[in-house]
């Protein structure tokens, strides 16, 4: 029966040959299909999915029948002629139909989880769950986030107000808050290019600590008693109160999206959990082991090196190294400061610094390397088993299991599915060409994650490996091609290489394998010296190829990074020339067998504590890494073409062409106002203020957004993060009054840096922040103005000499404490942008109704604008009847977070605005909001602009 089997299955594989011609065309059209499905705003039914793969499954299905009868029709020339056309046009049928399932498959595999989503009644409820902790809890500063799942649930208020059965999702992104835990508690920060695991193909969160960034809108959290949060392990049954939540995150241009993020998470809610309840521990359930073993290695590699939350807290490198080491076994980032994926972003070597492709690549290769030396020497495997097969298949069974162990995060997941279709293909013998084999890898992956087009790591992952086929040396035998494979073993995917370099090297090899086993024989040495020698010369020349295609694969990889992230490492390449060897080849495999061997640890330990030193000191290098706007996809793909040109091995004119192609991309700069007109853009910051305004050659931003939490700030969540993406540097800076929703984010604004005054309406103290001391501080009283590229600037309030008299009596004050926060909000700075042909803007910060009518009676209708920051977040003290008769706005704008527990902005001051004519609307609904002077009758909201099913929709 399994020879049967076999022979089956061997054919199949021969027949599947004959198409691998067609491979990348229908690649293409798979791709496109799923891109095109990505964009649709809302679902369709699961039975048009199903029908519509249906039906491309069999249009495909008879275009091969069709191909394959005509192909056994009589020869003749009538007969050829007929062939082509309809191995044409079957070719045609056949993209087209896989376009169809392209589209087909992710939305059926879409509506089939929103059919158990939180329905949006239930958000804000509070139910008693009893569920299984199924991940590793992620400690922060202010608690533990931990993913659960449910067994049980009933209403918190079943007894008072029925509401039925209670059918939660299957995975709660759940939040407790409490005290610190003692051990794991350290700020986390995803790496650049795969972080949160499977992020989206964007800016990520400068904390992930805080993957969200924002702040708790609803209710403050309860702090339950912290015993529980302490013990919390994976695979341990709890019993909680929570108080449930839809996905809903900050939206803004470019930036993270946290709601994709968890969509492709497979999140389906988030919950907090609340008191009234009592929370307990109920015991190891049983379920859940990898992750639980997980959790417990990972404690014993910072125990055992003081990593974060050790009783050992004197080497702060000792801790940060433990947290690496502990990411490289585990899989596990979040221990990871901050400060070091900044240094990471900066040399370019996130990818090396977490579980990913080339981790799991490495190991594969080792362990088939090891396998076939093994099998080789029992006889009784060898009749069982080519070598050769046992090893790849060994190999690739033990590579599964490290990512499965690794966490099974997405990265992880498309590496074993590339390697497993490579592995296949050369077990039934499919010799197709490398771009052939590269696309139904590709295809594979596609069809098990319909979504990883969406993710930075697929595009990284598989141009890399393209360039490295692309420009890797033609074996002249089997003995180039091994020496070839095991040169850049190392390398950014090598293992996919490696598992590749086959198919780039039968042709040569099929002839000459008679020399080339006279290559691959040892040769005798003569003394000590000469073998020294003959390694020198060995090392380096592997060290100048590797030097030669990095370079060349750092020049193609830039405009998909700069797309991607919006960064060039200009120490990229020394970075990843140093770190390669020693992560892949020496730290990773000493931490994984340290793992096993504990008293290794301490090895393994130093080594990463050198590199770090090593990496910290490039990254201090002036102009280590620059910061470039984001580039749009067409101009991302004349990039990438350009930069492929440029290195290949074609006539000189053509790679002339695609430097110029290159060039081109990268002068690419997005468009600016017009001389005399200015945008702008109210960024999405939660309960919180912060407004850009653009003119044709500068940058001004009024307020800088709230503070979230320890360590995270709208200041390095969003607004630099955006500025980097449009690659503007601010010439001003306004903060409208001391309130911490105003100036959370100021620090690292200031940080990123100010080519210009800081206006405030309180002393620089007040910020506790050394870049405050350094700005060109400036108070923001009326009658300051300027003008920038045509467009005027004036502050309107607050009035000079009640602004030096507030400043006078509170300057005893201590900082952040120089009045209450209803004083604070009436020394808001009021700022009024008019362009040349007098279309305006009003930003008003937290003024309430006195102001506003002080307002009035001093500039009358010179308040006129055509677009309003609602005063207050729409607070009901504010935007009075008669100051909106005053402004006579177009549009107003509040910028108030989801579900925020104020109620901004209030259903009074909605009505005020209806009633007035006036369209407002809050960043909760919209995102961010942008409008341009040139189109004072257009506001542009981003979510309404761009639904997607994965988002919330307007309210």
């Amino acid at each position: 029966m399994s020879a049967a089997v076999f022979f089956q299955l061997s054919q199949l594989f021969q027949r599947l040959a004959g198409y691998g011609g067609r491979a990348p065309a229908l690649l293409l059209a798979l791709a496109l299909g799923m891109a095109w499905q990505w964009q649709q705003p809302r679902l369709w039914p699961l039975a048009v999915y199903a029908g519509l793969l249906a039906a491309c499954g069999a249009a495909g299905l008879a275009c091969l029948l069709w191909r394959r009868g005509m192909a056994l029709a009589p020869e003749g020339a009538a007969a050829s002629a007929t062939f082509f056309s309809v191995t044409f046009l079957s070719s045609v049928l056949l993209c087209l139909a896989a376009l169809g399932a392209g589209f087909a498959w992710p939305g059926l595999r879409a509506a089939w989880v929103q059919r158990t989503a939180l329905p949006p009644a239930w958000a804000g409820q509070e139910v008693d769950v009893i569920g299984v902790v199924a991940a590793m809890p992620r400690w922060q500063a202010d608690g533990v986030r931990f993913r659960l799942q449910p067994e049980s649930a009933q209403w918190a208020d079943a007894a008072e107000t029925p509401k039925g059965p209670v059918a939660l999702v299957q995975r709660l992104d759940v939040a407790w808050y409490g005290e610190r835990a003692p051990a794991q508690s350290a700020q986390a920060a995803p790496a650049h290019g795969e972080s949160p695991p499977g992020a989206p193909i964007q800016t990520k969160p400068a904390n992930p600590a805080n993957p969200t960034g924002q702040t708790p809108n609803a209710q403050p959290a309860p702090r339950p008693s912290a015993a529980p949060i302490a013990a919390l392990q994976a695979g341990d049954r709890v019993r909680l109160r929570l108080r449930l939540r839809m996905p809903a995150g900050r939206l803004n241009p470019g930036l993270f999206d946290y709601e994709q993020w968890l969509w492709l998470q497979g999140v389906q809610a988030t919950a907090v959990v609340r008191d009234g309840g009592e929370a307990a521990l109920l015991g190891d359930s049983g379920r859940y082991r990898i992750e639980r073993w997980r959790q417990r290695v990972r404690d014993r590699i910072l125990a055992r090196l003081g990593g974060p939350g050790a009783a050992a807290q004197a080497d702060p490198l000792a801790q940060r190294s433990a947290a690496v080491l502990a990411a490289l076994v585990t899989g596990d980032q979040r221990s990871i400061e901050a400060g070091d994926w900044e240094v990471f972003r900066i040399t370019g070597v996130s990818h090396l610094m977490a579980i990913s492709g080339l981790h799991i690549t490495l190991f594969a290769w080792l362990a088939m390397g090891l396998l076939n030396r093994l099998w080789r020497q029992w006889p009784l495997a060898m009749r069982l088993a080519a070598a050769p097969t046992a090893a790849q298949w060994g190999g690739l069974a033990l590579a599964c299991a490290y990512a499965v162990f690794s966490g099974w995060q997405l990265p992880a997941q498309r590496t074993i599915w590339m390697l497993a279709t490579v592995v296949a293909l050369r077990t039934w013998g499919v010799r197709w060409p490398w771009h052939a084999t590269l696309a139904l890898a590709a295809a594979v992956v596609l069809v098990i994650d319909p979504w990883a087009l969406q993710q930075a790591g697929f595009w990284l992952s598989f141009v890399a490996v393209a360039v490295l086929l692309r420009l890797a040396p033609e074996p002249a035998s089997v003995a180039g091609a091994q020496q070839w494979a095991g040169a850049w073993a190392p390398a950014r995917n090598a293992g996919v290489v490696m598992a590749l370099e086959e198919s780039a090297g039968a042709e040569a090899a099929a002839g000459q394998s008679g020399s080339a086993g006279s290559a691959l024989r040892p040769r005798r040495l003569v003394g000590l010296g000469a073998w020294v020698r003959q390694l020198g010369l060995s090392l380096g020349r592997k060290a100048l190829a590797l030097w030669q295609l990095q370079w060349r694969l750092s020049l193609v990889l830039m405009p998909l990074t700069i797309a991607l992230f919006g960064q060039v490492s200009w120490v990229g390449l020394l970075a990843n020339m140093v770190a390669i060897p020693l992560v892949t080849l020496w730290v990773t495999p000493l931490a994984l067998l340290a793992a096993v061997v504990e008293p290794l640890l301490p090895l393994a330990g130093w080594s990463m504590q050198g590199l770090l030193q090593c990496l910290q000191w490039m990254a201090s290098w002036p102009h280590a890494a620059s910061h470039w706007p984001q580039l749009p996809v067409l101009w991302a793909a004349l990039g990438l073409a350009g930069a492929a040109l440029a290195v290949s091995r074609l006539p000189p004119w053509l790679r002339v062409q695609g430097g110029l192609w290159l060039v081109a991309a990268l002068l690419w700069r997005p468009s600016v106002p017009a001389p005399g007109q200015f945008q702008v853009v109210a960024l999405d910051v939660g309960q919180g203020a912060a407004v850009l305004v653009r003119t044709h050659g500068h940058s001004f931003l009024y307020d800088a957004g709230p503070r979230y939490g320890p360590g995270s700030d709208a200041g390095q969540s969003v607004i630099v993060p955006f500025l980097q993406a449009q690659g503007w540097r601010l010439q001003g800076l306004a903060l409208s009054h001391a309130d911490s929703d105003h100036i959370g984010g100021a620090a690292a604004v200031l940080a990123y840096g100010v080519d210009g005054p800081v206006y405030a309406s309180f002393a620089p103290g007040a910020l506790a922040h050394a870049g405050a001391a350094a700005a060109d501080w400036r108070l923001c009283h009326a009658g300051v103005a300027w003008q920038w590229d045509g467009v005027r600037f004036a502050f309107l309030a607050p009035p000079a000499q009640a602004l030096q008299r507030r400043l006078q009596v509170a300057e005893p004050a201590p900082a952040g404490a120089l009045a209450a926060s209803g004083a604070r909000n009436a020394y808001s700075c009021v700022l009024h942008v008019q362009a040349g042909d007098g279309r305006a803007a009003l930003l008003t910060g937290d003024i309430g109704w006195l102001q506003e009518l002080e307002l009035r009676l001093q500039y009358g209708e010179r308040l006129r604008a055509d677009w309003l920051l609602a005063p207050h977040h729409g607070s009901r003290s504010s935007s009075s009847q008669a100051f909106l008769q005053a402004v006579q706005p177009r549009h107003a704008v509040a910028q108030a977070g989801y579900r925020n527990r104020f109620g901004h902005p209030h259903a009074q001051v909605v009505q005020r605005y209806q009633a007035a004519g006036v369209a407002l609307r809050s960043s909760a609904q919209c995102g961010a909001m942008a409008w341009h002077s040139q189109r004072p009758q257009a506001l542009d909201c981003l979510r309404q602009d761009a639904p997607r099913y994965w988002r919330r929709g307007v309210d």
